[in-house]
């Protein structure tokens, strides 16, 4: 990091120290860096990389129009391009999941599928676009294991109950979010006194709204690249979210841990 930025991790860093309700926000750029690409960036699944193999654009593929109309389609890119369970957690979502532990961290809010924040150990963690790891029948609602929607060896995971589609629990285009899910994000963001948004575009709605709930005056932005949002930021680090985490926190949980 340069100078700027180094100076930018110090006031982040002093930030966190003196606080005790700290919310984060976390986009895709959370999870970079554990090898899931992102969306919009060059080589992301919206970039050229991602148009390559499919005549339809992303966007579509991942319509809930396009999901009932064209279900064989929608699993194949599905399967190939937001499953990723060979992924573990980066340095990211291990330095959330130590303040959470440390009593400074209070809820996790992320646009992320992957239950990566989970997997570090993170526990209130509120996941606007569902799971990959939560999957369902549309006819019958019984649940089924990721494994199942990936090795039942059919091109539609088909239930083995009533014969129903089973369908992923996440938020498809078209779809509203969860309202209870949303509802707990909301009041999560609007309680923060401390907001930590990382990896995150801030341009997907409505999950991106849920920054302007934000009643604080401590907000850290964390990203690779510019969003609508830096304006409002106290301060805007751009890097990479492991990177970045794994210099604002080490010290700081640390040392509070040693407290407990």
């Amino acid at each position: 990091m340069d100078k700027i930025s180094i100076d930018k991790v110090k006031q982040a860093v002093e930030i966190i120290q003196s606080s005790g309700n700290i919310v984060a926000f976390t986009g895709a750029g959370a999870s970079t860096e554990s090898n899931i690409p992102d969306f919009r960036s060059a080589g992301g699944l919206y970039g050229v990389g991602g148009r390559n193999r499919y005549k339809y654009p992303p966007e579509y593929m991942l319509s809930y129009t396009f999901f009932i109309d064209n279900p064989r389609d929608f699993f194949d890119y599905y399967r190939n391009n937001l499953v990723y369970r060979d992924a573990r957690p980066n340095d990211c979502h291990k330095a959330l999941s130590r303040l959470e532990e440390a009593g400074k961290l209070k809820a996790v809010v992320t646009q992320n599928i992957d239950g990566l924040h989970q997997a570090a150990g993170s526990k209130t963690v509120y996941e606007l676009h569902g799971s990959i790891y939560r999957n369902y029948c549309m006819k019958c609602r019984k649940s089924f294991s990721l494994d199942y929607v990936m090795d039942q060896g059919k091109p539609v995971p088909l239930c083995d109950a009533c014969g129903g589609i089973v369908r992923p629990d996440v938020v498809l285009y078209e779809e509203a979010l969860d309202e209870n899910v949303l509802a707990s994000a909301i009041s999560a963001v609007r309680k923060a006194e401390v907001l930590l948004v990382i990896g995150s575009s801030l341009v997907v709605y409505p999950a991106a709204g849920i920054i302007n709930y934000y009643r604080g005056n401590k907000m850290i932005l964390i990203n690779k690249t510019a969003t609508p949002y830096d304006w409002s930021a106290d301060i805007v680090i751009n890097g990479s979210a492991g990177a970045v985490m794994r210099e604002i926190t080490p010290g700081i949980c640390d040392e509070i841990l040693d407290e407990i």
